[in-house]
């Protein structure tokens, strides 16, 4: 199963390295990343693979809102099903 990351913030040192960090403490595979910083803002997408992930999906969307709130950036995590379902047109 996969799943959709988003962050957006005002750019810093870490940002990725902060995201993949709980991906590796979750288990989650990052298959994709793409990330752009327009002026001083950081915006990234990552797909991710939850397949083999050690906890619950609620548990990792918490663990990536609070780094989210420590770094003031905007953090999500949605099950790819969803995002698909909310972009058709």
């Amino acid at each position: 199963m996969r799943a959709v990351i988003t962050v957006i913030g005002k750019d810093m040192v870490g940002i990725l390295a902060g995201v993949s960090n709980i991906c590796v403490e979750y288990k989650v595979n990052i298959i994709e990343v793409t990330q752009s910083i327009m002026q001083d803002m950081f915006a990234m997408i990552m797909m991710v693979d939850i397949t083999e992930a050690n906890a619950p999906f609620a548990q990792l969307s918490e663990a990536l809102h609070n780094f989210g709130e420590q770094n003031a950036l905007s953090v999500h995590i949605m099950h790819e099903d969803i995002f698909n379902s909310m972009h058709r047109i």
